[in-house]
């Protein structure tokens, strides 16, 4: 569904270039849901826009919906679905009236677009709001419309760009059932980036981390984090018995930090397995003597994962060429 090779994007901004994508070799399968995970300025905005043919790439190529985002980039609108990060309804017009209208440029009949427009209202809760304006909607309101909107033609291959943010835990659940769902009738293959990394963790099939515009990984959630980040179990004990703890964790894990907590001295290991480890490390530390005042087994994230690669968060702040990027679209200088 998805091939790029040696993709890339540069930005002038105060005449220097930036880099903002480096060369990304990425391929999806249809059907795949693939979340494409970075800080704020590593690139997944910029390389989503590029796929999307919102912005050429400096050099490269992609096929995407097996449509060449150089050669035939009308092609390739027709074919997928794009939500982005901004709203895209006309803030003077009707919610309803922007969904048919959306559906009529894809080439819907007018029955079949007012159809698909009142599926899509009720699942992503707008029902109510038919008739208002989209002006008077609040931002969790005018996103779950974009939402709908990027829908409305039932895309192959649809792009989700941050769909979730600042929406509520009860429309974000929503927004998920009715992607669940459409998978499943239709085979849609899905792209995201998203700040929620317990969404990307629960939801994608295959994890791509994105770093100073590069993938840096690519891997399943479940086999990045323990392979990349592992299981951590830490435990307090009286301060004179730190040194014993930190003898039996070095020899059951890897990775041993010591600390000090509320409650005493702490010793923290990477292990494998850490939910059937920890008891065999209380009853070892119990055999040498040392009492465990608490203990606490960490299961990995995909922050953690980001962490281990490049020593920073991926809630992060980012890079200058998110800044870069900004600025550059806004003049419309491209290197």
């Amino acid at each position: 569904m998805i091939h790029s090779e040696k993709l890339t994007r540069d930005f002038v901004v105060k005449n220097e270039v930036v880099h903002a994508v480096r060369g990304v070799d990425l391929d999806v399968r249809a059907g795949e849901l693939v979340a494409l995970l970075g800080p704020n300025g590593a690139g997944k905005s910029t390389t989503l826009r590029m796929l999307t043919t919102l912005l050429p790439p400096t050099s490269g190529t992609a096929e995407v919906a097996g449509a060449s985002i150089v050669d035939n980039p009308a092609e390739v609108r027709r074919r997928i679905g794009y939500i982005g990060q901004g709203n895209a309804a006309g803030h003077s017009y009707r919610v309803q009236d922007e969904l048919v209208m959306q559906g009529r440029f894809y080439g819907m009949s007018k029955s079949n677009a007012f159809a698909r427009a009142q599926e899509l209202l009720g699942s992503l809760d707008l029902a109510g709001l038919t008739k208002r304006g989209v002006g008077t909607l609040s931002g969790g309101q005018r996103r779950r419309l974009d939402i709908a909107m990027g829908l409305m033609h039932r895309p192959t291959l649809l792009f989700l760009d941050e769909p979730s943010t600042g929406m509520d835990p009860h429309n974000r659940a929503n927004l998920w059932e009715h992607i669940s769902r459409m998978r499943a009738d239709h085979g849609t293959t899905i792209v995201l980036t998203t700040h929620y990394l317990e969404e990307a963790d629960a939801q994608a099939e295959r994890v791509l981390v994105i770093d100073h515009g590069e993938v840096i990984a690519d891997d399943t959630a479940p086999h990045l984090k323990s392979t990349l980040a592992g299981d951590r179990i830490t435990v307090t004990v009286p301060g004179h018995q730190q040194g014993d703890a930190v003898a039996v964790l070095s020899r059951l894990g890897t990775d041993v930090v010591q600390g000090t907590g509320q409650l005493g001295a702490t010793v923290g290991a990477r292990v494998d397995r850490g939910a059937e480890l920890l008891p065999p490390v209380i009853r070892e530390l119990d055999a040498v003597g040392v009492t465990v005042l608490a203990a606490e087994l960490k299961l990995p994230t995909l922050d953690d994962v980001f962490l281990s690669l490049t020593g920073r968060s991926l809630r992060d702040e980012g890079e200058p060429a998110a800044a870069a990027e900004q600025a550059a679209l806004a003049q419309g200088v491209a290197a």
